[in-house]
């Protein structure tokens, strides 16, 4: 392998794909090779952004010899079909979150993947970011005992923002690209939620539109159980102007809490003496100050993701964020849809 790890990018329709190649021009053990979109003047305009070639014809990326991993950043519908064809020619991938819109979907991208013995790893940024990390490390020291509750907030303020609706991005808003915004933005909170607690056992959530009618859904509220009895609340919002507190778990031995770990309460101005992650226990009857520092905005978190794909591909490690973890966190969001068009209790697996 060269010096540098060559990286493709399949299709700029998600944004975060510009903060991952943004980030990637800053490593210089990473070299962008090529990039392809159906759009032509979208890749073309990427592609010069960033010191790449572009072509209109996919098989371009996808036979360049250059290459070792792709980034999957198309429409969420056509993950799969993007990522049948990468591990085809024996690429390894980053595929953006959502994994896939189905379960079948993400099953043919799972045996894919494994038939052609490349990597694949899930862009999930939350794992990424220092403030989660120390949740699950304080988590699994079992310093907060049995979990009752964790509850996450994980809100966007997108659909108030008219560039986002009416923009290149609008295929967020179209039920075939991307079933809804809950489908699109919970799956991180649904991803966050398993890597803390596992896999739940059942979950009755209420999805809809509450102040807009723009897109498919803007807001859904999820409770899921598990089998140890503990329950995870999800509270998703793509109509959030402001928000403090995103994750708070409490246990019969501590608490935990965190702030400032979403869009809308790391991008806009902080409160005085902002703290982001504090801990309460019973050996310790005070607020402990984790001293995790809070960045500059949301979009460094984002471009946080890209570090541990290059690290895996330049190191020869397994994928540290799987297909089964992609599986789980859709699996997850699917059954809160169910469950909210059903109205009752929808029990795991689907």
């Amino acid at each position: 392998m060269s010096s540098r790890i060559g990286i493709g990018v399949i299709s700029f329709a998600h944004g975060h794909a510009h903060a991952y190649c943004q980030r990637m021009l800053t490593y210089d053990d990473v070299k962008l090779v090529a990039c392809w979109d159906d759009d032509p003047a979208r890749g073309e305009a990427a592609a010069a952004k960033y010191g790449m070639t572009y072509s209109p014809h996919l098989e371009d990326l996808l036979h360049n010899p250059q290459i070792q991993g792709v980034i999957v950043t198309c429409e969420t519908h056509r993950h799969a079909e993007m990522v049948l064809a990468a591990a085809a020619a024996g690429k390894d991938i980053l595929c953006q979150k959502p994994m896939a819109l189905t379960l079948a979907d993400c099953d043919r991208m799972a045996a894919a993947v494994e038939r052609a013995g490349v990597k694949f790893m899930m862009a999930f940024q939350m794992r990424r970011d220092p403030s989660n990390i120390k949740i699950k490390e304080v988590v699994e020291s079992g310093v907060l005992g049995q979990i009752s509750v964790l509850r996450r907030r994980h809100c966007i303020p997108v659909l108030f923002n008219p560039d986002f609706v009416n923009g290149p991005t609008r295929w967020h808003l179209d039920p075939e690209k991307n079933m809804g915004m809950f489908m699109d933005d919970a799956s991180h909170a649904t991803d966050f939620i398993h890597w803390i607690l596992g896999r739940p056992v059942s979950v009755m959530a209420e999805i809809g539109n509450t102040v807009t009618q723009v897109a498919p859904d803007d807001t859904g509220v999820a409770i899921y159980r598990f089998a140890g009895g503990a329950m995870a609340v999800l509270l998703n919002s793509s109509v959030t102007l402001a928000g403090e507190n995103t994750t708070e778990i409490y246990g019969d031995q501590g608490v935990l809490i965190q702030n400032h770990d979403d869009v809308p309460s790391t991008n806009g101005p902080l409160p005085p003496h902002p703290i982001a992650l504090k801990l309460y226990t019973r050996e310790q009857p005070r607020w402990q100050d984790l001293g995790i520092p809070i960045p500059a905005s949301h979009g460094e978190r984002i471009a946080a993701v890209p570090r541990a794909f290059v690290d895996c591909l330049r190191h020869d490690t397994p994928p540290d964020v799987t297909a089964e973890d992609g599986r789980v966190s859709v699996e997850m969001v699917l059954g809160a849809y169910q469950s909210a068009r059903e109205g009752r209790r929808v029990t795991f697996p689907l």
